[in-house]
């Protein structure tokens, strides 16, 4: 069983940076595609970078392009999200997810088949 913890979150003013971390540990397979989504309150999961951990292949969404970025440490099994010049529209709680492939990275949230519990991002203004 894969399991995944966030961590990182927190509040920051607008113009900060934050780092996500996601540890994965059960792994059965040798790759997978791995995503950040996060979520406010009143609105959809929405995904916001993934990536395929047997490549280099990766997604960001056009709101979060050349501010975020995801990597990962393969090492480590860590899945990682620099967050840099965060808005107050970034607020929301992000969640880390994987699925097996055959997968695409950019899937809707219903098609990842594990998630972490999210960690919760505040930007004031």
């Amino acid at each position: 069983q894969v399991q995944l913890v966030e961590s990182g979150g927190g509040s920051v003013q607008a113009g900060g940076s934050l780092r996500l971390s996601c540890a994965a540990s059960g792994y059965t397979d040798s790759s997978y595609c791995m995503g950040w989504f996060r979520q406010a309150p009143g609105k959809e999961r929405e995904e916001v970078a993934a990536i395929y951990t047997g490549g280099r292949s990766t997604y960001h969404a056009d709101s979060v392009k050349g501010r975020f970025t995801i990597s990962q440490d393969k090492a480590k099994n860590t899945l990682y999200l620099q967050m840099n010049s965060l808005k107050p529209e970034d607020t929301a709680m992000y969640y880390c997810a994987a699925v097996t492939p055959p997968c695409s990275l950019q899937w809707a949230p219903a098609q990842y088949k594990y998630w972490g519990q999210g960690t919760q991002v505040t930007v004031s203004s």
